[in-house]
């Protein structure tokens, strides 16, 4: 059966939640341990141990959220909607609590925050997951389910560059309004937005219900194991820049406050600007090889990052730039991958909450592991934020640069040996061949 082509207003409605939501997660986890650490002085170690408590248990619901996800769109399309209703009305709630705490104290604000996040974290996976499945029911071709998720990353990293420039420009209660308003728009666009096919809506509920029923489900998938090996291995080599970027930023570089939202706005900006000039490359290379190529990207430009010091905030712009650019293959690509892998084992309109739930749990831990992991052993390094130590200094570089270097590499080369190099072999299925 031949797709309907995506057009540029679908991809508007069904891609403009991604704005608010990623408007949400850059000063969840980007500005926030920062914000913690310098404005009400929490201890790095404290801190560090409270991100990675809490972003272990987001992780760990995740799957449990994904199996709900899968109950509810066997249960009808409005139940989703009107769930991701009160998920949204609950982000509102929780990013407020975050941003503006009532409280002061280290204690105090420790045990506000802990229960904020938990809130936070459980109505943002819930409202991703489940805008995410209904992206990938939506089926297609390689190119297809690329445009797809292009469409909701690239609404998303417009709500990046809103996020790094609302706080300086609005203040915090300003950008609580702000993100409100967006949830509120991007719910009610996804409720206009393209839906999944009339035959993946007829299937049976008892089909659908039974196939959710099953956590382990995609676990049992080899495609899907292999896929989330990759992308655990990347995302964790992405996520602990993400954690420290700001620290180097301020005492690495030592760059004027001023500079830092034309770092992070230019990063996420560059990401946006490469999408359609990824997406030419997965109609010529496919998704797989055209994010090998981003990978390889990120490294050298960590690589060169590792050599900047003290005074070098302009040349620093050209890291974001072209890490900005790799970011692109990061956030389009590995979400189309899973589409087709979804479509490839028969599950599509079935499943998808499930293989997602897991999906974001992956995400969920590899920024858990970023923070509690990356901090304390900043810490343990003799590095505190605002030193001028060079040995502090330099442990932060490796922590910024080396490290995902590393893992990075590992990634590029799982990527080629357990889904390139599969998929090449004459004898061997296609990863993401499609039943017909």
């Amino acid at each position: 059966m031949t797709e309907p082509f995506f057009s540029a207003r679908q991809g508007a409605l069904y891609g403009g939640l991604g704005l608010p939501l990623a408007f949400l997660a850059l000063p969840l986890y980007v500005i926030l341990p920062n914000h913690y650490a310098r404005e009400f002085g929490v201890p790095l170690a404290l801190l560090g141990a409270l991100l990675l408590g809490a972003r272990l248990l987001d992780a760990f619901i995740d799957p449990l959220l994904g199996r709900l996800g899968d109950r509810l769109f066997a249960r009808s399309l409005g139940s989703v909607l009107g769930a991701g209703a009160i998920a949204a009305i609950a982000l509102a709630a929780g990013f407020a609590g975050l941003f503006l705490p009532p409280v002061r104290g280290t204690t105090a604000l420790l045990f506000w925050a802990a229960g904020a996040l938990v809130l936070t974290y459980t109505a943002y996976s819930l409202l991703s997951i489940t805008h995410q499945a209904w992206g990938a029911m939506l089926g297609g071709d390689e190119w297809q389910r690329g445009r797809i998720v292009a469409w909701r990353e690239g609404l998303g990293l417009v709500g990046v560059v809103l996020a790094a420039l609302a706080p300086g420009l609005l203040g915090m209660p300003a950008t609580t309004v702000l993100l409100a308003i967006a949830l509120f728009l991007g719910w009610l666009a996804w409720s206009r937005a393209p839906r999944p096919r009339p035959d993946i809506q007829r299937v049976p509920a008892v089909e659908k219900a039974a196939t959710a029923a099953s956590l382990w489900h995609p676990l049992r998938r080899p495609a899907f194991r292999r896929l989330l090996a990759v992308f655990m291995l990347n995302g964790i080599a992405s996520a602990i820049p993400a954690t420290l970027v700001l620290f180097f930023v301020q005492d690495r570089l030592q760059a004027p406050p001023a500079l830092e939202p034309a770092f992070l706005g230019l990063y996420f900006v560059c990401a946006a600007i490469s999408l359609p000039l990824w997406m030419r490359a997965v109609r010529r290379f496919g998704l797989a090889r055209t994010w090998l190529v981003g990978i390889v990207l990120a490294v050298a430009t960590f690589a060169w990052a590792a050599t900047l010091g003290a005074g070098d905030a302009s040349l620093f712009l050209i890291v974001c730039a072209l890490s900005g650019a790799a970011l692109g293959t990061d956030l389009a690509l590995p979400g189309a991958l899973l589409a087709g892998v979804i479509d490839a084992n028969g599950d599509r309109g079935k499943a998808e909450g499930a293989y997602f739930g897991w999906w974001n749990f992956a995400v969920k831990l590899n920024l858990a592991l970023s923070a509690g992991l990356a901090l304390p052993l900043l810490a343990l390094a003799g590095y505190t934020p605002g030193t001028t130590d060079p040995q502090s200094l330099q442990a932060l570089t490796l922590a910024y640069c080396a490290l995902p270097c590393a893992l990075k590499l590992l990634a590029a080369g799982a990527l080629y040996a357990l889904v390139i190099r599969p998929r090449a072999a004459p004898s061997a299925p296609s990863l993401l061949r499609s039943p017909s």
